[in-house]
């Protein structure tokens, strides 16, 4: 039996240039190079220059994935970002990455589930694609956590990045079997009553300013560990796959202890999962196709490849997406 299925063409990621080691935090905060190691595995992180947004990093991710997918910006249908930072209320950060890139046809928006934002946005142009309401479509996660940061507050200012990653969807026929190449599979959850555990003090209806991140660490690292392993198993069984069958788990960069515990609840080795939290902090959205390019460049990520990719972040909203390269 023939379906439709959404194949990642390309991806992409920026940074920017300004690299922030733990060392500079020292300066200002009480903490450590060791305290920042030992609690998150993150060495050092990019943080926007004063011209870049949200936007003009997309830019430069969507430019990096549309140049590896060989698909020019006027074939695409629609575009998502997905982010927690966008550059105004509105309109949304993907309509003028829609402008810059030329297009004057299709639909672009934003799409917003925090450090989750991501998994959100491949389901969602995955639903798109297989209704065959677009054909390709381009996926963004674009964050400048450093806008929304309280420097005062060791326990998250020394936790996020900022940076974009970005991959290209194009409808493909597949076979209906687990060795398609595209998106097998997505399990998606949210649970409210959780809100308070991660979120930001801030909004236009509330308080009229953006807002700093507040975290009850370790509450959400307990929920963490706990949500991601139970959404990539269930995402795998939708699939009809286990984890034996997985080449790669690419996880959302925020914690490397997350990461780990959560593999190993899955029963991964750490040699099968792409880590880059060390070089990049906690990219929110933008994580995990920042994590797929870095992957691929280093020659880990190759065409056939199983993946599983699991996010969770504030709401809480949390999920996971089964595809092979």
């Amino acid at each position: 039996m023939t379906i439709t299925r959404a194949v990642i063409r390309g991806v992409g990621h920026y940074l920017p240039t300004r690299e922030v080691p733990n060392s500079e935090f020292e300066k200002t905060l009480d903490t450590s190079d060791e305290w920042i190691r030992s609690r998150s595995g993150i060495e050092r992180r990019h943080f926007a220059a004063e011209d870049e947004t949200t936007a003009s990093m997309a830019l430069e991710a969507a430019r990096a994935a549309l140049a590896d997918s060989g698909v020019d910006a006027a074939d695409l249908d629609g575009i998502i970002v997905a982010t927690s930072t966008p550059d105004l209320t509105f309109p949304s950060t993907a309509t003028k990455v829609q402008a810059a890139l030329g297009m004057t046809a299709g639909f672009a928006f934003d799409l917003q589930a925090v450090c989750a934002g991501f998994v959100y946005a491949l389901a969602n142009a995955n639903g798109m694609i297989l209704s065959n309401q677009a054909k390709r479509v381009l996926v963004i996660g674009s964050e400048t956590f450093s806008r929304i940061l309280d420097w005062s507050d060791r326990t998250t200012c020394v936790l996020f990045g900022d940076g974009a990653g970005a991959v290209v969807l194009e409808a493909a026929e597949g076979e209906g079997t687990p060795e398609d190449r595209g998106i097998l599979s997505a399990d998606l959850h949210s649970d409210g009553r959780f809100r308070d555990l991660l979120y930001v003090d801030g909004g236009v209806s509330t308080t009229g300013t953006a807002g700093c991140v507040r975290m009850e660490g370790r509450e959400v690292f307990r929920h963490a560990v706990e949500k991601l392993a139970s959404s990539a198993e269930t995402a795998l069984e939708k699939a009809g796959l286990t984890g034996a069958d997985v080449d790669w788990v690419v996880p959302h960069q925020a914690n490397l202890r997350i990461i780990r515990s959560t593999t190993a609840r899955m029963g991964i080795d750490m040699d099968r999962v792409v880590v880059t939290v060390q070089d990049h902090g906690n990219t929110s959205a933008a994580s995990i196709p920042l994590a797929m390019s870095v992957g691929k460049a280093q020659g880990k990520i190759k065409q056939g490849d199983l993946i599983v990719t699991e996010a969770i972040g504030g709401g809480l909203a949390w999920g996971a997406v089964v595809l092979r390269w």
